[in-house]
């Protein structure tokens, strides 16, 4: 008889004990408020559809642990004890592997020996990692909490872009990635300087569905070569940061390799140049990396966590993501490392980061969010690393994605970590159809407009392919994206998006082309534009 583990599913992880009944809203009711709201699918309201997937960040449910967690916030404006134990698990999380010290445990178990809290939490003393402590932290900051990715995002380009144009000899700055997703994108053009996307050439390769249990070709590397290239080209003065998104969600989700860190990290540190993580879903990565990575299938996801953390010299983060938490986000660097050093030009650069982040999101010890949501967040970072947790997340996307292949829908292959990619080129191939169609989006309206359901398209007109250069659009794909929120949908949820999913592709023909009615240059147009659909 086969044990647990050589049935070929995974062993549940979790059993919800809540439950939301969903509004059965009519395809003409639909229809009516997709009129209203402009046809754009992140104003239509939630509580009109059947299934969301427009995203998984912050949408996805806490657990057991996270709720009570949030009883022990603390609203204190300056230092609340989630402070200090948030950057201690941020420590734990990114610098300690398999050897996490736990500090949250003194608040969660009403630990009240003071000299123990204030010797092993409130006034301890950190340097020469991602996050100094005591003494450090004030003269020398390198952790900044604000309320989520793109806020961390906008914090570090509006700081460095300044700093860049009075004081390095060059007149253009190029951030390569292997995928720079929207906001990321959005806050580097918003400061002057030129994000670059250098995706893995493989890619858009045919993959077999009934192989991805098996191996996994790593489609979310950088593209070694072309970045070399890029900075020759360039020279190092003009390209000031590089970075490395993981998992790389613009390019359909898909992961990176240690080995593809390495060489990144190894091309940085030759030219003296800052490596960052565009952390989102570490957790999703380092989960990859030990299922099909050569060498690491024995080494627990914290200790792999550990190693590509440190590979890099900082990293920007969105908690909402990898199902940690509703709301939150980070900017983390290391102490005394090449970002620190290249900066701190005319004064320490964490000083100039801390006085932009009480300016914008709120006292350094809070950065604009709730105690309660600190609390849960901290939880969140010691539960994202569980294997269980990680592997019914993975098979719950493949399952996703298989059963899309087995009808022929043209989804990227292997399936990522948090969401299933449709490839829109392949879906309208052999039709009268171009980018400047944003078919992608009618597929999205129609989608919801049928069937309730939501997804998110991830092509020319999320990333603006008609305001780019030619050169720039190179660096845009043409997909819709399907983002599983953690611990929300079950098979009966994914079934009916697959049979709807299904039908609009046999019935292609009928989607419309798109045009945009109202806010054509806005950046980050997808989330406020109005657009028409043209029905033939």
């Amino acid at each position: 008889m086969k044990s647990q583990n050589e049935l070929g599913i995974p062993i549940p992880a979790n059993k919800p004990l809540i439950v939301r009944t969903i509004k059965q809203v009519t395809k003409e009711q639909r229809e009516y408020a997709l009129k209203k709201t402009e046809y754009n699918v992140f104003s239509f309201p939630a509580d009109l559809l059947f299934v969301d997937f427009l995203s998984d960040s912050g949408s996805g449910t806490m657990t057991d642990l996270q709720w009570a967690s949030l009883f022990h916030g603390d609203e204190s404006y300056g230092r609340n004890k989630g402070y200090y134990v948030l950057l201690d698990a941020i420590r734990d999380t990114f610098e300690r592997g398999d050897n996490p010290k736990r500090a949250i445990n003194l608040i969660l178990t009403g630990e009240t020996n003071v000299k123990k809290l204030m010797d092993e939490l409130y006034l301890t003393s950190f340097e020469g990692g991602f996050v100094n402590g005591g003494i450090h932290q004030l003269i020398r900051p390198n952790a900044f909490i604000v309320p989520q990715g793109r806020c961390a995002e906008h914090l570090l380009f509006s700081t460095i872009a300044p700093i860049l144009r009075k004081n390095y000899n060059s007149k253009e700055f190029f951030i390569p990635n292997n995928g720079h997703f929207d906001t990321t994108e959005a806050n580097i053009l918003a400061n002057g300087l030129n994000p670059i996307n250098l995706f893995s050439s493989n890619l858009l390769d045919e993959f077999p569905w009934d192989q991805m249990d098996n191996r996994n070709p790593f489609k979310g590397n950088m593209d070694i070569k072309r970045l070399e290239e890029l900075i020759q080209d360039k020279g190092m003065d003009a390209i000031p940061l590089i970075y490395i998104t993981i998992t790389n969600n613009t390019a359909a989700g898909q992961p990176v390799e240690m080995k593809n860190i390495k060489e990144v990290r190894k091309i940085a540190k030759k030219y003296d140049i800052p490596l960052f993580f565009d952390a989102c879903r570490f957790a999703e990565n380092a989960n990859f990396i030990k299922e099909f990575e050569e060498g690491y299938q024995d080494i627990s996801i914290p200790n792999i966590v550990k190693e590509m953390f440190s590979y890099v010299d900082g990293f920007t983060i969105s908690f909402k993501k990898d199902g940690l938490a509703n709301i939150g986000g980070g900017f983390f660097f290391k102490d005394n490392g090449t970002f620190h050093r290249k900066f701190s030009v005319e004064e320490d650069i964490g000083i100039k980061l801390k006085e932009k982040q009480i300016l914008t999101f709120g006292n350094d010890s809070y950065g604009g969010l709730s105690g309660r949501d600190i609390m849960a967040l901290t939880t969140g970072l010691y539960e994202v690393v569980q294997e269980t947790y990680l592997n019914e997340r993975k098979f719950q996307v493949r399952n996703f994605a298989r059963k899309l292949a087995k009808n022929n829908v043209p989804v990227i292959l292997p399936a990522g970590g948090h969401a299933v990619y449709i490839n829109i080129d392949k879906f309208f191939e052999g039709m009268d159809s171009s980018l400047d169609d944003f078919r992608g989006v009618g597929f999205t309206i129609e989608l919801i407009r049928h069937y309730g359901i939501r997804a998110a398209e991830l092509g020319p007109f999320a990333f603006e392919w008609d305001k780019k250069t030619p050169e720039q659009k190179k660096g845009v794909l043409n997909l819709v994206r399907f983002a599983l929120p953690r611990n929300v949908y079950g098979t009966s949820h994914i079934d009916y998006a697959v049979a709807a999913i299904t039908e609009l592709f046999n019935n292609r023909d009928k989607i419309p082309k798109v045009k945009i009615s109202r806010g054509a240059k806005l950046r980050l147009r997808h989330f406020q534009t109005g657009l028409q659909p043209i029905y033939e």
